[in-house]
């Protein structure tokens, strides 16, 4: 098993990455996605921290938050991923146990501007990258449109070609 040293945030936005078991499709339907969105909405009213993006995947999940300094981001994704595992068996009327999440999660510690910027990018183009839409602006479970609303992203965005500042980036 590997030593995995997670970092204080020190009021450092974070980039998350979160993927199913197996990379098996749990969050393949919209009420799983649905299911999960509002799970991280409950986590939030619990343990506050800022969601900056969100895109949520069929078989994992991108997310960049601010949490408060006193606390942990480790504990708000096990409170997420505990959180929708309860309410998934219940949905589905699982009664044994069941493994929907990979132990481990990807996170790093965004270090300046354009490293938001570029990890924000990454996120809104996901749903694209991976053919579930060929416009952000089509896909009902990422942030892409508060985003756009606000006027940091022009339309248009990312619909031609993947944006030059995610070329580099590959979180999956």
């Amino acid at each position: 098993m590997t030593n995995i040293r997670r970092y204080p945030a020190n009021n450092q936005p974070i980039f998350i990455t979160a993927v199913c078991y197996r990379r098996k499709p749990i969050l393949a339907g919209a009420s799983e996605k649905e299911l999960l969105l509002s799970v991280m909405r409950e986590v939030k009213a619990n343990i506050t921290f800022r969601m900056l993006a969100y895109a949520v995947l069929d078989d994992h999940f991108h997310w960049l938050i601010l949490p408060e300094p006193d606390n942990d981001f480790s504990g708000i994704v096990q409170s997420v991923k505990l959180r929708f595992t309860h309410r998934w068996k219940r949905e589905h009327n699982a009664n044994q146990p069941v493994t929907l999440w990979q132990r481990r999660f990807w996170d790093h510690l965004i270090r300046d501007t354009d490293d938001l910027h570029r990890h924000m990018d990454y996120i809104h183009y996901n749903p694209v990258k991976h053919r579930l839409v060929s416009d952000p602006a089509a896909y009902p479970w990422s942030s892409f449109l508060a985003h756009q609303a606000k006027g940091r992203y022009p339309k248009g965005w990312g619909v031609q070609q993947a944006p030059d500042s995610i070329k580099a980036l590959n979180f999956e």
